[in-house]
């Protein structure tokens, strides 16, 4: 993390300059059994594809908004950042009705339809496997996004004063964003690249998007994000935390 920091993007652009090869997002699925780790070089270049995917293939520009219509799950992780890197408005759960574009998971093809722009599926399935058959109206995500470029380079210059995110009804910046995560990651005790916060919260809220990405960014750790842990007991959460190296959690 730099000083000079202001969007998203930008902290994943220090962390990359920094240790490329330290974890940054550890994901685990309890209701599959999924673990993935990617390091700030994986996640990185899984940001840059997706953003080369939304600005050039998508066609999204700055000051557009992507509903983003999917859970707390590293590919979600990926479009947030992914988001931040073009210069559009991530609209976490928003009403596709209303949005440019759509990026759906389970669960929200139906709604995602209402989209008039380019709509992309994810399967979300371990490994991010592609469709046995793609919902109609959607692109595979898993499909589009491997020849994408590793490299991506943003139209224009990204305003760190623009719309960045929406959540919960709330409008934020890609600035304030970074401000509000920086505040976060002193309340989570979150110093430097050992701070590793496990989060269990989903990413409908700010709280929930902070601890389970922005904050561990803008701190230089990294976060174990779990879903579905109401599947998995007490005790196998505590081994969890300690073979996982958790120095703060967030329930």
């Amino acid at each position: 993390m730099n000083a000079t920091d202001r969007t998203p993007a930008d902290l994943l652009r220090s962390a990359l300059a920094t240790d490329p090869a330290r974890p940054l997002v550890t994901f685990y699925d309890d209701a599959t059994g999924e673990r993935v780790e990617l390091s700030v070089a994986t996640f990185a270049n899984w940001v840059a594809k997706t953003a080369n995917l939304l600005q050039g293939e998508l066609g999204a520009e700055p000051g557009e908004r992507v509903a983003l219509l999917l859970p707390a799950h590293w590919q979600t992780a990926v479009w947030l950042l992914a988001c931040s890197s073009v210069g559009v408005v991530a609209d976490v759960g928003g009403d596709a009705g209303s949005a440019d574009h759509v990026v759906a998971g389970p669960g929200r093809f139906e709604a995602g339809l209402a989209c008039g722009g380019e709509r992309v599926a994810l399967s979300l399935a371990p490994l991010g496997r592609r469709f046995a058959q793609v919902p109609s109206g959607y692109v595979d995500y898993a499909v589009e996004v491997p020849g994408q470029g590793d490299v991506f380079r943003p139209y224009g210059v990204v305003d760190p004063e623009g719309a960045a995110l929406v959540v919960a009804g709330a409008q934020l910046s890609g600035a304030e964003v970074v401000e509000r995560a920086r505040g976060d990651a002193g309340r989570f005790g979150l110093v430097g690249p050992t701070a590793r916060l496990l989060s269990e919260l989903p990413y409908d809220t700010w709280d929930g998007l902070s601890a389970g990405l922005y904050a561990p960014l803008a701190a230089g750790g990294s976060v174990v994000l779990c879903r579905n842990t109401d599947q998995l007991g007490e005790d196998a959460l505590a081994k969890r935390i300690e073979s996982e190296r958790v120095t703060s959690t967030a329930r």
